[in-house]
């Protein structure tokens, strides 16, 4: 069970090994223990049958690159991570590992995130930094970037990660277009897809002597290199017309 949001002192590795005892949510993820280690699927088939078995940490690479209907997956914190699979895991070191290849880089931010050494970046610190074809996605206006982000960044259907960034350096919404929950990292994003899963940081269950599950927040410090592309559509879009 995770030890609620509050700031550790802790290297990465400790912090970790403390915070993801099973079970618990990860994205689309549910990890369970089991009598001789871990077993990952997704969170949606908990109680499904006829699972395709896996037994090491990168089949989730291949897991996690096509969606169901077999289209590539750019984005790996789309909410679209494909089902049907079951993957069983006997140590954390290999749960870790496998959570990394469907969720690159974020145990890592969740880590500094927890021990405060989490660092931010606005938007527009983002977009002033761009070279080369996307540098006129710094030209985007304040207007555009509240549209852009509310589609692009909203849970159900565009990414499931919960915003840390700002807009801009007098720390503006990333977007008034997504909910307050979007930017709230004790809220379950997976909850906007309107369909069964545990909800974040629970603390017991009505049955007292079944487990609660808590859920890992994906965390994201700064803007994407996709969201960053769709800036620069829009301008390059609006000078065309």
């Amino acid at each position: 069970m995770l030890s609620g949001l509050r700031k550790v002192s802790a290297s990465p590795d400790e912090l970790l090994k403390t915070s993801l005892t099973a079970p618990f949510c990860f994205g689309q993820v549910l990890v369970r223990k089991t009598n001789n280690g871990f077993v990952l699927f997704h969170r949606e088939d908990e109680a499904g049958k006829d699972l395709q078995t896996c037994r090491n940490a990168e089949e989730a690479l291949k897991i996690a690159k096509y969606d169901d209907a077999g289209n590539y997956r750019p984005l790996k914190t789309a909410p679209n991570l494909r089902r049907g699979w079951r993957l069983t895991l006997k140590t954390l070191e290999e749960v870790k590992r496998a959570l990394d290849y469907f969720y690159p880089g974020r145990l890592a931010v969740f880590a500094a995130w927890k021990t405060g050494q989490l660092r931010t970046t606005n938007l527009r610190d983002t977009l002033d930094r761009q070279s080369g074809m996307y540098r006129v996605a710094a030209k985007i206006s304040d207007a555009q970037i509240d549209d852009v982000v509310g589609a692009f960044c909203r849970s159900d259907g565009g990414c499931l990660r919960t915003i840390l960034w700002k807009r801009d350096q007098p720390g503006t919404v990333s977007s008034t277009k997504l909910p307050n929950e979007k930017f709230d990292p004790t809220f379950d994003q997976a909850k906007a897809l309107g369909r069964r899963g545990p909800s974040a940081f629970v603390e017991a269950t009505a049955d007292k002597a079944t487990p609660a599950t808590a859920t890992v927040p994906l965390l994201c410090q700064e803007a994407c290199n996709l969201l960053v592309a769709e800036c620069r559509k829009i301008v390059t879009g609006a000078r065309a017309r």
